[in-house]
């Protein structure tokens, strides 16, 4: 069982598990592979003759490495530089897979690892390994030294924290868009050139719905300037559009809004309307989920 090329075949085999766990719980690619190779030390270094489950007691010993390190990182108030996001993973080194690369970096919210910091270190073990590896609390709690009341409290404290941080979260960006749909009305209404510019990407796209006739025969339009154009031709409208939730994201109605004329979708971007999308066709917009948005 303690053959050495056995080891090594086993620990390959995992490495990928492990970096993502690791990656998880520490929010540092660098982090996560100092914690992946001190679990390598301490593989070569234990008898493993009556391991079973090689896989589960790497996830084990790999997840007591990162609590140390969180805990170490806590106590001299040492964190991460993130500036509110994580390290990505934008390449590979030789040997890696990139696959897995793009899926560990893909699967984590730069949000998540904002509220994981926020955590201490034996929520954080808790949390992640039962919410997102779907570890018990009993093998969590011989990991974190509790017993498995305390685990699961642990666990659901973060939980918690985590939920009601991704709340907040999606309410700051209904915010956001909600704020610039205002500012698109207001300078649509008005005929304002310079603030509609401000809000919209220079290369923003309009796609109009053969439906609603005035604009039937010009089902693209591309350029904010061109945008601009497009707009007028029905800014009359504008005075008694309003923004609603359309499908959970802020649009425009015109119309009523239990019997629109149109609906306006937007796409945003990096503080930008990058997309317009008019919705007039009746079988459509029944189909959407439109619903008023409170002041």
């Amino acid at each position: 069982m303690n053959d050495q090329n056995w080891l090594v075949e086993q620990f390959e085999t995992h490495r990928n598990h492990l970096q993502t766990v690791a990656y998880r719980m520490l929010g540092s690619r660098s982090e996560a592979d100092d914690a992946v190779q001190e679990s390598w030390i301490r593989l070569i270094r234990s008898n493993t003759g009556e391991v079973v489950n090689i896989g589960g007691w790497l996830t084990t010993i790999v997840s007591r490495v990162c609590l140390d390190m969180l805990r170490t990182r806590k106590s001299r108030r040492d964190e991460l530089v993130m500036a509110s996001a994580p390290e990505l993973v934008t390449g590979h080194q030789d040997g890696s897979d990139p696959e897995h690369e793009a899926l560990m970096a893909d699967s984590v919210g730069h949000a998540m690892f904002v509220v994981l910091e926020k955590l201490n270190p034996s929520e954080r073990i808790a949390f992640v390994l039962h919410d997102v590896f779907a570890l018990s609390f009993s093998e969590i709690a011989l990991i974190i030294g509790r017993n498995e009341a305390a685990a699961r409290q642990l666990a659901s404290r973060a939980r918690r924290r985590v939920q009601g941080a991704e709340s907040t979260s999606e309410t700051a960006e209904l915010q956001r868009k909600r704020e610039l749909v205002d500012a698109f009305l207001a300078a649509a209404r008005n005929g304002e050139f310079e603030k509609l510019l401000s809000v919209l990407d220079p290369n923003v796209v309009l796609r109009n719905d053969p439906a609603f006739a005035p604009v039937a025969n010009v089902p693209v339009v591309r350029g904010s300037e061109a945008v601009f154009k497009q707009v007028q031709q029905f800014a009359n409208r504008a005075r008694s559009m309003m923004p609603v939730l359309v499908n959970g994201s802020v649009g425009v109605v015109a119309g009523h809004l239990d019997q629109p004329l149109f609906i306006l979708e937007f796409t945003f971007v990096d503080g930008k309307i990058i997309e317009i999308g008019m919705i007039a066709d009746q079988a459509r917009l029944h189909g959407l989920n439109i619903a008023a948005l409170n002041d």
